[in-house]
């Protein structure tokens, strides 16, 4: 039997169709292609504008080395037994930015019956090493205020040379404002009786225009927290500047926070507990 043949003109009608369907085809493919491009570039430019930007300094610690602002040679690190197994042989020669570190704070109590595992051995290590050192109570809100104070008095012992004593206050609890500033004026006068200095006050730039915005506290030297910026945006006086929690340094393995001390070398010396500020532990305490 003889096979049937097929015509030109149906051959070029299912050309022309098969050619037309690919059109179309590749048109779509093109939308698509367009509308992924365009939708991928706006997630990345959100995710920089929202994740990297207010935070370019977190991010370059985690991929590099953190970045330091410049302007200062005052350099100093907190700690607490979240950086155990410290090498101070080695601490004792590190630098920061190329700055020797100068000063080192330590976590002692918090609350009222909290005490860190390593404060005595970090306490010591850090005055045999040659820091300058001070100790910090990490303020629990709705404990009592007083026996906060006394358990830090207790557990803490500032000689001169040591910074004055310190109080972080970071939350607000449960308490109203009003409640919050009258607890932590408590335990600041209690301490300062003891020492007869004013302590010194860590917070975070927001909470304190947020919660310590009384005039009250304006008179305490301050220690801000504010990560990842160049400059400092908080516009009162401040001795202390926590610029980062993702700081690197020999003999620490991990992150530790970072902090400035606003002056010179010899200006934290005299910011230090003189002879006649130690006084003798009073009875109960």
């Amino acid at each position: 039997m003889a096979k049937k043949q097929t015509s030109s003109l149906q051959r070029n009608g299912k050309g022309r169709k098969q050619k037309k369907r690919k059109s179309v085809f590749n048109r779509y493919a093109t939308y698509i292609w367009v509308g992924i491009i365009i939708v991928a570039v706006a997630y990345i430019g959100l995710f920089y504008y929202f994740f990297v930007s207010p935070y370019s300094f977190r991010w370059k610690a985690i991929y590099g080395e953190p970045e330091y602002p410049e302007g200062y040679n005052v350099r100093g690190i907190d700690i607490s037994h979240y950086q155990n197994n410290i090498k101070w042989e080695k601490l004792r020669n590190a630098s920061l930015n190329n700055d020797p570190v100068r000063f080192i704070i330590i976590k002692a109590t918090e609350g009222k019956d909290l005490y860190d595992d390593d404060f005595n051995d970090n306490f010591f290590q850090a005055q045999q090493n040659d820091f300058i050192r001070g100790a910090y109570h990490f303020f629990v809100p709705g404990v009592d205020a007083e026996a906060q104070a006394k358990f830090y008095l207790h557990q803490v012992h500032l000689v001169p040379g040591d910074l004055p004593p310190v109080l972080d206050i970071e939350k607000i609890g449960k308490l109203t404002k009003a409640q919050l500033q009258k607890d932590v004026k408590k335990w600041l006068d209690i301490v300062e009786k003891k020492y007869g200095v004013k302590p010194i006050l860590y917070t975070s730039y927001k909470f304190k225009k947020d919660y310590l915005d009384s005039p009250v506290f304006n008179e305490y030297p301050y220690w801000i927290a504010h990560y990842y910026i160049n400059k400092l945006e908080y516009k009162g006086d401040w001795v202390m500047w926590q610029h980062t929690d993702c700081g690197k340094v020999d003999g620490i393995k991990g992150f530790v926070d970072c902090n400035i001390f606003n002056g010179t070398v010899k200006d934290l010396e005299a910011f230090t507990l003189k002879e006649k500020e130690e006084l003798v532990p009073e009875q109960g305490i």
